[in-house]
Parts: C-alpha cells; sequence; structure tokens
C-alpha cells in the first residue's frame, strides 16, 4: 500500500501560507497622495507600481528619508501584492530586482556611521512583498534568479541588538516565510537554499525564544525536507531532532503542527532518517499529539506514526503499548474526512502485525473501519479496506468480523478504485480460509447460543465461507439451514434477499449438487435399432396411430426402452396383442421424436416442442428424454415465467427443472422481488427448498463429511 502524498498536506499549507502572510500585516494600504491619476483602475495600478518601484530604486541609502519612503514604498507593493490578480503587474514593473536590492542593508557613509533609522524594517517589508510575490510558482526561479536568496539567508541570521525586539522578529520570520513560499515544489530552489548555507540557521531559529520565529523557521524546513534527500540529511546532521521534538511536546498547537510536519517529511521514504527520530525519542511525543486539540497536528501524527510502522513490527507494537490505537480509533469517528483518512492508514499500517491486530478490533476499531467501506472518497475507502484486510489475518478476529456483519459490509460494499476491490476480495478468502478447528467451533456455539441476530449472520457468513466437507455440519447438524429459511420467510425485504443469496452461494458451493442431475441408469441393458428403423415397416411387428396416421414400431426396442412400455405388451392390457394402437392426445412431431429417442438414445430438442414432449417422456416414464427435455427447458427461464416453469415441473414431476426454477428464484431475487404475487410463489417453494438442500447436503457421494 502507498502512503498517502505528503505533497497533498504540503498543498494545505501553501494555500495556508498567503493567508498567514496577509493576516499577520495589519498596517492599512496607504496610497501616496501624489499618486497620478488616470480614469481606468488599471492604468493607476500600472502607475501605483511604478512610482513605487521608481521610489526603492532611488532611495537606498541610511538618511531617515529615504529609509521611510522605502519602507513606504514596499508596503504599499505588498498591499497590492495581497491580490494575486496584481501579482503579475507588480513583477513586470521591474519589482522584483528593486525589493531585493533593499533585503540588505545601505552601505554606511561616513555622515551615516551610527545611524540606523528603521533599522530591519525595510528589509522586513521587502522580504514580506517577495514572499508574497512567491505564491504563484511561476515567479519563484525568477526571484531566485535576481539573488534574492542569500539575502534572506542572511536575514535568517540577524541578531537581537537590544534596541529593535520586535523588528528583528519580524524580519526573521518574513524571510523564514518568502524563502518557504520561493521553495514550495521547486527542487531547484530546495537545493539551491542548501547550497547558500539557509538550512544550519534556519535549524537554530528552533530554539529561539519567539514562538512565530520557530513556527516559521520549522514551516521553511517542513519544505525544504520535501522530496529532497540532501536536504533531510543536512536537517538532522544539524542537530535538528532534538529542537523538533521539544516542539512537538509543545503546548502551542502551531508550534507542534509545524514540527510534526517537518519530521514527517524527514522519514517521509527514509528509513535510516526514521531509525535516527526514533532513537531520538519522537515516538511518545507524536502518540501524544493524537488528542491534541488541533486537528491538523492529530492527522500529521496519524500519517507519521503510519510511516513509524511501515516496516518495522518491533515498532508497531511499541506504538500500541504506548496508547495508540484507541485515539486513533476515536479519530475513525471523526466528522473530519482527512482525519478519518489518516487514522484509517496509521491502523493499516498497525494492523499488518500479529501482535497489533486483536488489540485494534478490541478497542473497537472494527465496526469504524467497516462503516468507512461506505464513504465516497477513494482514499478513505482503501486505507479502511487495507487495515480490515490486516485485522482479518487473526483468526481471532474472525468471530468478531461475522457478529458485526462485516462479511455482509465487505461483499456489498461499492468500492471506487479496482486496487480497494481486490483488497477486500483478497480480506473474504482470507477469512475464508481460516472457518475451520476452533474458529468454526467458536460459530458454531454462537449460531445456537447467540441472540437471533448474531444466529443469522453466523448463518450468512458460513454460507458463503466454509467449506463444502462443512455444510452438512453447519447445515444440518447446527440447524443453520432452518435460519436461512427464516431469513427467506421473513417481511423483512433486505433479510430476504441476504436469506437468497447465502442459499445460492450454498448451493453452488455444493460439490454433489448439479443444475440437471444425470438419469438413472435403465434395469436391463438399453437396446438401439438405429435410426433407420424410426418409423420403418421393416420388421415392423406393432403399430401406433397418431392423429390418425400409422407409425410403425418393434416391440423388442420399446420392451426394453421404459416400464410403461414393458406393461403395455407384458401385462394384462389389451394392448398387449393389438397390432394398432391409438395414441390420443400427443401430437405427430412429438411422438416422433420421443421413438426417435428410444430407437437412437439421443435427439435434438427445440425450444417450441420441450413442453410438449416433456409429458409424453413423462407419460411413458422415459426418464432420460425427461432430463433433456427439462435441460432444454430450463434455458428459457426468466423473471417473467418462472412461476410458471415451476409449476411445469410440479405438473410432470421434472426434478430437474425445478430444482432449477429454485437456484434461478434464489439467484435472482433482487429482481423477482419487484414482480407482484413474488411472496406468495416464495412460501410456496419454501418445503422443496428445504428437501433440495437437504438431500444435497447428505448425498454419500460428498466429501468426507466433519463430525
Amino acid at each position: 500500500m502507498e502512503l498517502p502524498r505528503r505533497q497533498d498536506q504540503n498543498l494545505l499549507q501553501r494555500k495556508g501560507q498567503k493567508r498567514k502572510l496577509e493576516d499577520e500585516y495589519n498596517a492599512e494600504l496607504e496610497f501616496p497622495d501624489d499618486a497620478p491619476a488616470d480614469d481606468t483602475p488599471w492604468q493607476a495600478l500600472l502607475n501605483a507600481v511604478d512610482l513605487q518601484v521608481g521610489v526603492l530604486n532611488t532611495c537606498c541609502s541610511w538618511k531617515e528619508s529615504d529609509r521611510a519612503s522605502a519602507k513606504r514604498a514596499a508596503h504599499v507593493l505588498a498591499e497590492l501584492a495581497k491580490s494575486e490578480s496584481n501579482v503579475g503587474v507588480i513583477v513586470d514593473g521591474g519589482a522584483v530586482p528593486a525589493l531585493v536590492k533593499h533585503l540588505e542593508s545601505p552601505l554606511a557613509s561616513d555622515s551615516d556611521r551610527g545611524l540606523r533609522p528603521m533599522e530591519h524594517e525595510v528589509e522586513k517589508e521587502c522580504a514580506f512583498v517577495i514572499g508574497l510575490l512567491a505564491v504563484k510558482p511561476e515567479y519563484q526561479q525568477l526571484i531566485a534568479d535576481a539573488g534574492a536568496l542569500p539575502h534572506l539567508v542572511d536575514l535568517l541570521k540577524r541578531k537581537n541588538d537590544g534596541c529593535s525586539p520586535r523588528a528583528v522578529i519580524s524580519v526573521i520570520r518574513r524571510a523564514a516565510d518568502a524563502i518557504t513560499n520561493l521553495a514550495h515544489e521547486n527542487s531547484s530552489i530546495k537545493t539551491r537554499v542548501r547550497m547558500e548555507g539557509g538550512i544550519p540557521p534556519l535549524v537554530e531559529l528552533l530554539r529561539y525564544s519567539d514562538s512565530k520565529v520557530k513556527r516559521a523557521a520549522a514551516g521553511a524546513l517542513r519544505t525544504l525536507a520535501f522530496k529532497n534527500d540532501e536536504n533531510k540529511n543536512q536537517i538532522v546532521e544539524c542537530n535538528a531532532l532534538p529542537a523538533l521534538i521539544l516542539m512537538v511536546r509543545s503546548t502551542d498547537p502551531a508550534i507542534h503542527y509545524e514540527a510534526v510536519g517537518v519530521i514527517g517529511n524527514l522519514v517521509h521514504s527514509s528509513p535510516n532518517i526514521k531509525r535516527e527520530v526514533l532513537l531520538a525519542g519522537a515516538l511518545q511525543p507524536v502518540i501524544k499529539l493524537l488528542s491534541s486539540c488541533c486537528s491538523e497536528s492529530q492527522r500529521e501524527a496519524a500519517l507519521l506514526l503510519g510511516q513509524f510502522a511501515a516496516t518495522d513490527s518491533d515498532c508497531k507494537v511499541h506504538i500500541v503499548q504506548r496508547g495508540a490505537v484507541q485515539p486513533l480509533v476515536e479519530m475513525l469517528q471523526s466528522p473530519d474526512v482527512q482525519l478519518r483518512e489518516m487514522s484509517a492508514f496509521a491502523l493499516g499500517r498497525l494492523a499488518q502485525d500479529t501482535h497489533t491486530q486483536a488489540g485494534i478490533v478490541q478497542n473497537g476499531g472494527l465496526m469504524p473501519l467497516l462503516k468507512l467501506l461506505d464513504a465516497r472518497n477513494g482514499s478513505l475507502q482503501h486505507n479502511a479496506a487495507f487495515a480490515l484486510y490486516g485485522l482479518a489475518d487473526n483468526e481471532d478476529n474472525v468471530s468478531d468480523f461475522i457478529m458485526v456483519g462485516g462479511i455482509q459490509k465487505l461483499q456489498e460494499g461499492d468500492f471506487i478504485v479496482q486496487a480497494t476491490k481486490d483488497c477486500v476480495a483478497k480480506t473474504l478468502k482470507r477469512l475464508e480460509d481460516k472457518i475451520h478447528g476452533k474458529v468454526l467451533d467458536h460459530l458454531l456455539s454462537l449460531m445456537q447460543e447467540s441472540e437471533k441476530a448474531i444466529q443469522r449472520r453466523v448463518a450468512l457468513s458460513l454460507a458463503h465461507l466454509c467449506s463444502s466437507d462443512d455444510q452438512r455440519t453447519i447445515f444440518v447438524d447446527y440447524h443453520g439451514l432452518d435460519l436461512l429459511l427464516g431469513l427467506l420467510c421473513s417481511t423483512n425485504s433486505k433479510q430476504q434477499l441476504d436469506g437468497s443469496a447465502a442459499l445460492y452461494k450454498l448451493a453452488t458451493k455444493a460439490t454433489a449438487l448439479s443444475t440437471i442431475d444425470a438419469a438413472p441408469p435403465s434395469p436391463i441393458p438399453q437396446v438401439y435399432l438405429g435410426e433407420q428403423y424410426v418409423n420403418s415397416n421393416t420388421l415392423s411387428d406393432v403399430a401406433f396411430l397418431v392423429e390418425g396416421k400409422r407409425f410403425y414400431a418393434h416391440r423388442i426396442c420399446l420392451l426394453a426402452s421404459s416400464d410403461a412400455f414393458r406393461a403395455m405388451f407384458d401385462g394384462g392390457y389389451r394392448e398387449k396383442d393389438a397390432r394398432d394402437i391409438e395414441i390420443p392426445n400427443i401430437r405427430w412431431e412429438v411422438f416422433e421424436l420421443m421413438i426417435r429417442y428410444i430407437y437412437t438414445g439421443s435427439v435434438d430438442i427445440s425450444l417450441d416442442i420441450a413442453q410438449d414432449l416433456l409429458g409424453a417422456a413423462d407419460q411413458y416414464l422415459l426418464e432420460g428424454l425427461k432430463r433433456l427435455c427439462e435441460c432444454t427447458i430450463a434455458q428459457d427461464i426468466s423473471i417473467d415465467n418462472v412461476a410458471s416453469m415451476y409449476e411445469l415441473s410440479e405438473a410432470f414431476n421434472a426434478m430437474s427443472l425445478r430444482h432449477t426454477c429454485i437456484l434461478f428464484i434464489l439467484e435472482q431475487y433482487d429482481k423477482l422481488s419487484m414482480k407482484p404475487g413474488h411472496s406468495h410463489l416464495i412460501q410456496r417453494i419454501i418445503p422443496e427448498i428445504r428437501d433440495y438442500f437437504a438431500r444435497a447436503l447428505t448425498k454419500p457421494n460428498n466429501h468426507t463429511l466433519r463430525l
């Protein structure tokens, strides 16, 4: 099973980054009083951008007036950049190189020495604007090529000189945020940040006294670590793990959310780093986050635990022992879809270990996972199905699956992706393979001693999953058949449908059953005269009058064919010595086919004559011909005529046709239930269904039966 794509989580982070930058910036838009007037808003925007870029390009000294003008110009551009529709105009207006120029302090002249008005503030404003522009991926490379990265890295190293601590904090945060946006989903810029030395100062900032700086640094490291092994290794080499784990322990949700996100990206597809993270003591703090009030931290923690549990059985056991299962099960029932998905993912990984499977069920995880199969979300369905597949590997869980109706849930689920369908099929097969020995003994005791609803679920499940060797024990000796027939007689349409499906499955699995049984052997060797003697006067010693026409036959062949002809010619009937015997109520074509079968042992039967020929075969006790007729008629059974076909089978004692009708009714019950009168038909055939299964399940040629 694949990991959930971390880029989806980073996309959410990405979308929130611009909002965060905007929300944290509280200044109001102030256009300069001397902004050129114009009739069109678009031209006014162009003029405003051009004006502010001009100010930035000319006000590059420590003079207080220049610093104030540069700060004000960057502020105006920041307000304009908050609207993404304006970003292209700002970039095209030459703002990027002008902003990059102000990411570093002006060179100090002799007259400026000792004077640093608005220190850090202009740089902060420019870093903020660059962060907003970098939200547009198409401008990331342009900004990097303009030389922004080394200056942003230098801003991360600004120290608190005691004069303006708030300004220092702000400029560091803005620089970290800008790096985050520039590097988002851009592998080359991630590498360039590392080459410019950006990772060590970011790691150092994880220990900064200000919480907002910690968050900003963690956000940048989170982005830099995603799908970049070299960056991951350097972050770990810079000893980031102890600081990150301390942040995970923080009571501030914003801090532990960012920290667990960094750790998640570090361990993603990196087994060696995962081991280092675990050795650094991350497991228990991450488990604790499962109970956080921050749903984003819960989600990240569940995803991280799933990654921890991916390959290491010992780690799976430790996760369970440290109390992760209960909060993960509770998350399965959250209204937050992402929380449900991540908790199902984590439980799915945990469920692949023998020592943890029973614990997940014991903590109530089975029912919530089964309910997730109804979700109209492919990832959510698949994570739940994978977890259930793991739980099915433990024979102690089999009865739990059955008692809560899990077999029916798996069979009836509407699954979105093929991988989920395959996983569910494997789960059912895994459960089927465990229906023997003590598992079966327990289920049989449940079928006798538990409440009626559970008894029925057991019978339904066993009909689908049990071995043919155990069918007699389950459905005859332990009366499972009565439970299934009870469902078929229920007034609840769902129970009727479940019962019919189970009975049909039971019938198809019975090795001694077939739709058309073989004809019983003739009591005496059969004599076939051959096709050339059908209605031939040659050596004929009897004739039949059919529809007023003479049909020639041979007594020796007829005597060997059935008890009816033997009684006719050997008994005390008047036909014994008659030369011409009248045959009433049978058409010529029907009689001719019947004699042809007697003379040759085979005959082609068309559908339009099959029912009449069935009547003739029944009258003259030609069982083999009856079976051929029943086989032909059975091919025409439909929803509309199955009731009349069943009546036909009763009229001529056509057992094979009757059984075919029964199987058809069970198989097509959902469609048949929409037809008027179906309830009457079901009630009518219940005794025959009972007899059918009782005989089928006690056939002497079954495999050795379980005692």
